[in-house]
């Protein structure tokens, strides 16, 4: 549903059946009760309609019932009304009711309002129950209206119904609308949305092109715009400038800076240098012309980011974790993130972990639960919840049983946990987190024993494929319907697969790598249930790995670290990460881990308010700001 406004001057103030003194009065009360500093925003609802409201007051507004007052409309329509419960949600109307700037003077009982009829309404049908009806056609007049007579109930209403309509094809809009109409709050919520989701307003919106020249610099100079490369932000110029080039062009070098060119690959610069529009601006060529030559000669220079802007990445709005494993023969705590806009891994430092790998991660309501796992004595049935924000750890309830080598996913607000090793056996018994009540439930167990094996959510099913049951590696695969709780079998892989790690992407698994019994695996393969008869193989990995973490980060999907008893000598723990391209069946190099580590896991985190602190800007702003000069850790950053 689009939700399209034209933004209308303001109505004139309200009548009143007071004389233009009293009018001049109560206008400086309205003063007196806001002063200078601003007013808290309402705009967003707190416990809208948790209170009840006696019925009896739409019986006596209905049957005209011991009515003490009448309002009169600017289109002549009389309203009797109820003066307390008018009052009781407009301060205007208490003020103007009471005549209480007038101490002494006799109470008010009639009052012109300039409000259409069918609009006072549903600000009546709010004071009685409130409750209003709310719509697409009505939603800027109530706002207006609410807004000027301080029922500040429907004000709520109003942003959130506002709220409630963001999509790509009218945030621009309603973030104007907030604007015009001074909702901080419900501002803030359409500058976010349009952060957030650029890439889709960049496809969808057709509000884009009618953009102001400052709205358009505001948006893209937005350090957290979220965007997967700088040219998403050259091609939302070149649409705005193209509805009107001849007017518009003379904007190109502001517009320009927006662009963090310095981030760009050579041949992309170049491209941009033959558009039309800025080989015809000298201006423009000076900007881009030094950039190029950095580029052709690129330079390790730490300062240039935080000096220069063209040369900043933008903070991700996906953050990956990369938490604990196996290095240098024993356990780790080390947390790692990964900025994808710099393409660089980061260091946590400091956060309160104890040792742990073999263990299951997964994000949740923007926290990272821990689950399991072994620290080279113990096999836990622990879990620990990490709070990115507040960059805490605390525990949770334990599991039923201690689970190393355990398989976890979160499906529909819960995690699951399934299988692994207890330091005695291997297990088929699976159980399942509701972090809401903090408790867990033993569902019904697998068909088959299996540690290292590796779990995805589908499709409203539970896929776990390969696996080790103490005596064979298995290629064995099975998925659990949570409806009628119960595991069955699926196509085997073509492979046997323990330290394998599946992931469910679009309509379709994926499994990578793991451990055949004789030596780690390069291969990987493809199933799409419901259209597969079998799995099929897909582009091998550069690296063999096993008991390694995966994700999906910008529709590619990434292996991290693992096991490799070749692929470095002297080593068989790897900080090695790679990348595959569904779409083009590709592989790409992906920067490496600080850290050598097996048997880690990995999750990501969205929309963070502290993503800066995990991103390579955040990082190296620290290092400046602490006096450093950027020497500290500065191989971290720019390996």
């Amino acid at each position: 549903m689009e939700f399209t406004m034209k933004l209308r001057s303001a109505p004139s103030r309200t009548r009143i059946t007071h004389s233009a003194t009293n009018i001049a009065k109560l206008s400086k009360f309205a003063k007196k009760r806001h002063p200078s500093k601003c007013r808290k925003c309402v705009c967003v609802p707190q416990n809208i309609g948790s209170i009840e409201f006696p019925p009896v007051w739409m019986e006596l507004r209905l049957n005209s019932q011991l009515c003490d007052g009448i309002v009169h409309c600017e289109d002549g329509t009389i309203f009797n009304i109820h003066r307390a419960i008018l009052a009781s949600v407009s301060p205007y109307f208490k003020a103007l009711f009471t005549n209480s700037i007038n101490r002494g003077q006799p109470e008010t009982k009639e009052a012109h309002v300039s409000i259409p009829h069918d609009i006072f309404q549903k600000l009546l049908d709010f004071a009685y129950t409130g409750h209003c009806i709310v719509n697409n056609d009505n939603v800027e007049y109530l706002l207006r209206f609410a807004d000027q007579y301080e029922i500040l109930g429907v004000v709520r209403l109003c942003c959130q119904f506002v709220l409630d309509q963001l999509q790509p094809t009218n945030c621009l809009g309603i973030l104007r609308f907030a604007k015009h109409y001074f909702c901080k709050e419900l501002e803030e919520r359409g500058r976010l949305y349009v952060r957030h989701h650029f890439m889709d307003l960049l496809k969808e919106s057709v509000e884009l092109a009618t953009l102001q020249l400052d709205e358009l610099l505001e948006i893209l100079s937005d350090d957290e715009l979220n965007i997967k490369t700088e040219e998403s932000v050259f091609q939302a110029i070149k649409k705005w400038i193209d509805v009107d080039v001849d007017n518009r062009k003379t904007h190109l070098p502001k517009l320009l800076s927006c662009v963090r060119v310095g981030t760009l690959p050579y041949e992309n610069v170049i491209d941009m240098l033959k558009w039309p529009p800025i080989m015809e601006n000298a201006e423009c060529q000076e900007q881009l012309f030094p950039i190029v030559h950095l580029l052709e000669n690129p330079t390790n220079d730490l300062l240039d980011i935080n000096s220069n802007h063209l040369y900043r990445p933008r903070i991700p709005y996906d953050i990956l974790f990369a938490v604990g494993g196996w290095s240098a023969g024993s356990p780790t705590n080390f947390i790692e993130t990964y900025d994808a806009r710099a393409d660089r891994w980061l260091l946590v430092m400091d956060t309160d972990n104890s040792p742990r790998a073999y263990h299951g991660l997964c994000a949740l309501n923007g926290l990272i639960y821990m689950i399991g796992g072994f620290d080279g004595t113990d096999h836990f049935n622990t879990v620990r919840c990490f709070d990115p924000v507040k960059r805490v750890w605390k525990e949770c309830a334990c599991m039923y049983f201690p689970r190393c080598y355990v398989s976890v996913v979160m499906y529909e607000g819960k995690i699951y946990a399934l299988g692994g090793y207890n330091g005695r056996v291997r297990m088929n018994s699976a159980e399942r987190y509701d972090p809401e009540i903090n408790q867990w439930e033993l569902i019904q167990p697998m068909q088959k024993q299996r540690s290292d094996a590796s779990a995805a959510a589908l499709n409203k099913k539970i896929y776990i494929v390969g696996g080790f049951n103490g005596s064979e590696v298995m290629n064995s695969a099975e998925c659990y319907d949570t409806l009628v709780n119960q595991w069955s079998y699926i196509p085997q892989m073509t492979t046997a697969r323990s330290g394998v790690s599946l992931v469910a992407f679009r309509n379709s698994l994926y499994a990578f790598g793991g451990f055949d019994g004789f030596t780690r695996l390069t291969s990987a393969e493809k199933y799409t249930p419901g259209e597969s008869i079998d799995w099929s193989e897909i582009a091998e990995m550069f690296c063999p790995r096993s008991n390694f973490a995966t994700a999906v980060l910008d529709d590619f999907i990434y292996v991290i670290g693992g096991f490799n008893d070749l692929f470095v000598a002297g080593s068989t723990t790897i900080n090695y990460v790679e990348c595959y391209d569904v779409d083009n069946n590709e592989w790409f190099d992906v920067a490496r881990m600080n850290l050598n580590r097996s048997a880690l896991s990995a999750c990501v985190v969205s929309g963070l308010p502290n993503a800066k602190e995990y991103s390579l800007v955040g990082k190296c702003q620290k290092e400046m700001g602490q006096g450093a000069g950027g020497s500290v850790e500065q191989s971290e950053f720019l390996d």
